[in-house]
């Protein structure tokens, strides 16, 4: 067979078409891509011919998928250094990103055992609990809960309520400047309300980083517990 006979295979064509799209800027990273059926209807063929031209994105690494969310324009990770200074808004700042923090809920509770031991405070003591989602260039990359002991840090929970920053929050309520005293990394999967909050599917893999923050005195005054969406932040040490 000649070489002017020999013709483009069709998954390959709807590849070049997207890998076009995304060069061009129609897609950008981050950008859910429309679904097989609405790829299917555009190029004229089956699904099974997009779920092919797809899988080949897939391993060049332009796209990823989720079950049960679609494809994405796959966007390069956030670096996050974790050290003894760790800023949200300075780390995304300095990887070239727009830092960005939404207030789920901030609520006035007594301590579990975990949390009073980890604040070295008595269990039922009261505590200021913040949940909060994290975003880079407006993608969410975290869902945050940070746990204040109220009796140590009077006011921190109306300080909370007016600043967008922790840091802000804590000097309001007295704590110039702090540091981390100690962290801890797992991997685990995401709950509905976690990939409700992040855009990921249920069960999809999550970097759960646990951590005590400490005065200039080393009182504690932040336990904090960080969900990273796992494609989408670089943690360093």
């Amino acid at each position: 067979m000649s070489n002017a006979s020999a013709k483009t295979p069709i998954w390959q064509a709807i590849a070049e078409a997207l890998r076009s799209d995304v060069a061009e800027g129609r897609y950008t990273p981050g950008d859910r891509l429309p679904t097989e059926a609405a790829l299917a209807e555009r190029f004229g063929v089956n699904r099974h011919t997009v779920r092919h031209g797809l899988s080949a994105l897939v391993e060049e690494g332009l796209i990823r998928t989720r079950r049960g969310s679609g494809a994405f324009v796959a966007a390069t990770p956030t670096d996050y250094a974790i050290g003894k200074r760790v800023r949200f808004h300075e780390n995304l700042i300095a990887a070239g990103r727009r830092p960005e923090k939404r207030v789920l809920n901030i609520e006035e509770r007594v301590a579990t055992d975990g949390e009073a031991q980890a604040l070295r405070i008595a269990p039922g003591d009261p505590v200021c609990a913040y949940h909060g989602l994290s975003l880079a260039d407006g993608q969410p990359i975290a869902v945050v809960e940070s746990v204040f002991p109220a009796a140590r840090l009077p006011g921190v929970a109306e300080a909370l309520r007016v600043h967008t920053r922790i840091t802000q929050a804590l000097q309001t309520a007295g704590v110039a400047d702090y540091t981390r005293a100690s962290t801890r990394l797992t991997a685990v999967r995401a709950s509905a309300t976690q990939a409700l909050h992040l855009q990921v599917a249920e069960g999809d893999p999550l970097l759960k980083s646990t951590s005590v923050n400490v005065d200039e005195s080393g009182n504690p005054v932040e336990y904090g517990r960080t969900w990273f969406a796992g494609d989408r932040v670089t943690l360093t040490l």
